[in-house]
């Protein structure tokens, strides 16, 4: 079978893969853009939209208002014992990937991107790589925005067991008009033994509820269910929430979280989860795939080598993730978690440089 060449490749279309597309478009290079998902459709994330991502999407001319997205101006910290609530250092949004994506892409194929929709990349090689069917594409730039997922042939250099220990896990559901009223305005995070939840409100009503937990944990509550059972006794503020969930939960193992892509190949850049993972508790994951796509695109617009992009970003990101994870391995322990709420509680401005402090500047 023949191979055909593309100029410039962008495989995933998530926020990463889309604001490549954007940026590339607007300084005249069209990419070809290849999604797995024929439509919209709902990933484990938290669908929390930070001051410094809502930043981002106006400059792809995406206005994350316009799209409905709920404003979030609080945090709620919420333990079992003690219930902390703080102002965001900016105003941040509550919105649903699968509204958010389809706008990114719409955007990105109104200016000239070659968007292909239910396309599954199966493997590749260098910049080769192999489609449904077997066709072959071969770029001469690759833009890696697989998000968590890896692809054949050209996975991450996690180290093994980096991302053993953890799991993520989503939900949504209906909330009645109590739950409405308590999550307006704010993002509520809920850290247990082994885990966090997040917690918001989305454009269409909905409440998204997005955890976090140690593989260990969930093999020994037996999976799921035997969590959630758990979590009636140690977390009830949180499984409140739980009899309201309908749909089944979805997940993603094996996160690396804190872990950042420090090298590359020629041609190859890796960007949103492909080049950086920050704990979910921080929240900064969206903006994260999309400072990324931009700096990515930029980059070899002005003709910047990918290993000098990635390194460059390495650097950016090695605070804040570690920052991240500081906090994660803190909320999932008792100890730390209590010393942290009792901080937070005696002075929110800490919870409120904390929150500032994980984000990555573009």
């Amino acid at each position: 079978m023949s191979i055909r060449i593309v100029p410039a490749l962008i495989v995933g279309g998530g926020p990463a893969g889309a604001a490549a597309a954007i940026r590339l478009a607007e300084g005249g290079v069209f990419a070809e853009l290849i999604e797995r998902s024929a439509g919209p459709r709902d990933v484990v994330c938290g669908g929390f939209v930070g001051w410094d991502a809502i930043a981002a999407l106006e400059r792809l001319g995406v206005d994350a208002a316009a799209l409905g997205a709920r404003p979030i101006t609080r945090l709620r910290l919420v333990t079992m014992k003690r219930i902390v609530e703080t102002k965001l250092p900016q105003a941040a949004a509550g919105l649903s990937r699968r509204c958010l994506d389809e706008a990114l892409l719409e955007r990105a194929a109104a200016l000239g991107a070659k968007v292909r929709k239910g396309v599954t990349a199966r493997g590749g090689e260098g910049r080769t790589i192999r489609l449904d069917g077997g066709e072959l594409l071969a770029a001469e730039t690759l833009f890696l925005a697989t998000g968590k997922h890896e692809l054949r042939g050209l996975a991450r250099d996690v180290p093994a067991g980096r991302g053993a220990g953890a799991v993520g896990l989503r939900a949504s559901f209906r909330p009645g008009a109590a739950d409405m009223a308590r999550l307006a305005g704010f993002i509520e995070l809920h850290p247990f033994d082994g885990g966090y939840a997040g917690l918001l409100l989305q454009e269409d009503g909905s409440a998204n509820l997005c955890m976090s937990v140690s593989a260990a944990r969930l093999r020994r509550a037996g999976g799921i269910d035997g969590l959630l059972e758990e979590l009636l006794r140690e977390a009830p503020r949180l499984a409140a929430y739980f009899a309201c969930v309908a749909a089944k939960w979805i997940s993603v193992s094996n996160v690396p979280y804190g872990w950042r892509a420090r090298a590359t190949t020629e041609g190859l850049f890796r960007i949103g989860d492909q080049a950086a993972v920050i704990a979910s508790l921080a929240g900064d994951g969206i903006a994260i795939a999309l400072t990324s796509g931009i700096a990515a695109a930029e980059a070899h617009l002005a003709g910047t080598a990918a290993p000098d992009f990635q390194q460059a970003f390495a650097r950016t990101s090695a605070r804040p993730l570690k920052l991240a994870e500081a906090l994660r391995w803190a909320a999932e322990r008792s100890g730390p978690r209590r010393l942290l709420t009792g901080l937070a509680g005696f002075s929110p401005g800490l919870a409120r440089w904390a929150a500032s402090s994980t984000r990555i500047a573009s």
